[in-house]
């Protein structure tokens, strides 16, 4: 019995805790965990990426099973999570400010250009400054990630017959970043940010903007089930990184997209011979969203519609002589 008052108890206060929380903290809390979670399951995939793309003659020439078997040879296990300390560190304070900015630059929308429609437009543009704002401030934490995962160190378990067990440059995160700010200062840590910047806007608002489209046409019933958010954040991952991929500026659709590359560039463009960056992307856009809206649910966010009526009848609480001129 005195267990059973105790759980309750601990569950009142929960319960408390998480009221008296204001929404865009919880929104932060939801994207926090959403990020870590994606990133964390996909790791091993984000490592060979960055080796293919920094060490093309070493990696690229063996392929993908070739690179997991060498990194598992070479490295053990825990290589295919080197600098994914890093990684995570900078993701969950980056998903966080990316679905809560995301979520608050809707309802500023709205409620500045209240003509404005609430369909996929809005969260094209809301989706697009977010991810701009969150690269802003979290890019130091990337270019830290991307060093450590450069690396390449043998071992000193192993004793693989042509593997040169290379010394590490840093040693950790916090070390990466002091040797970085002292060799070149603060630009040294935002080198680069401008190539990512131009990447984030459109894809970050494709994102956004297929996922809701998506979950516009699933049935009432069928909403809560995590198989179609699941389903849903894949597809809003594929379309999304298909069509950045592509040169045509219109804005079409989620089948019209579809049917365009297929005509354009023949259906094995969408899958692009299941490159590492599909295989990376697809299950961290398609965890990273249903995970976020999980965690929404489990804080008890109240939906967009009634956080924006919320708003706007503290607006007229506020302000009711504006309102009447």
């Amino acid at each position: 019995m005195a267990k059973k008052r105790e759980e309750r108890e601990m569950n009142t206060n929960l319960d408390g805790i998480i009221e008296a929380m204001p929404v865009f903290a919880k929104e932060l809390i939801a994207g926090g965990v959403a990020g870590g979670v994606a990133k964390t399951v996909v790791a091993p995939l984000e490592r060979i990426k960055i080796l293919f793309q920094t060490r093309r003659a070493e990696y690229q020439s063996i392929g993908l099973f070739g690179s997991i078997k060498k990194i598992a040879k070479t490295e053990g296990p825990l290589g295919f999570y080197r600098g994914n300390g890093a990684s995570v560190a900078r993701i969950v304070p980056y998903a966080a400010l990316h679905y809560m900015t995301y979520e608050q630059y809707r309802r500023w929308i709205i409620l500045t250009f209240p003509d404005v429609g609430r369909g996929p437009g809005l969260d094209l543009v809301a989706g697009s400054f977010a991810g701009g704002t969150a690269v802003l401030f979290t890019y130091p934490l990337d270019l830290v990630r991307t060093k450590l995962a450069y690396q390449v160190v043998g071992s000193p378990k192993l004793n693989v017959q042509g593997v040169v067990n290379t010394g590490q440059i840093y040693k950790g995160i916090l070390d990466c970043f002091s040797k970085t700010y002292r060799e070149a200062g603060l630009r040294g840590l935002y080198r680069g940010v401008a190539p990512s910047l131009y990447g984030i806007f459109p894809y970050a608002g494709l994102k956004f903007y297929f996922y809701e489209e998506m979950k516009r046409h699933v049935p009432q019933e069928h909403k809560k089930s995590i198989m179609v958010k699941l389903v849903c954040g894949s597809v809003a991952g594929l379309l999304g990184s298909t069509k950045c991929s592509s040169n045509s500026p219109e804005m079409k659709g989620t089948m019209e997209v579809l049917v365009m590359i297929a005509q354009k560039q023949g259906w094995r463009q969408l899958f692009s011979g299941l490159s590492i960056n599909y295989l990376k992307v697809v299950p961290s856009v398609a965890i990273g969203f249903t995970v976020y809206d999980v965690m929404k649910s489990y804080l008890r966010v109240p939906s967009r519609d009634e956080a924006v009526t919320k708003l706007v009848t503290n607006k007229r609480n506020t302000h009711p002589s504006s309102l009447h001129s």
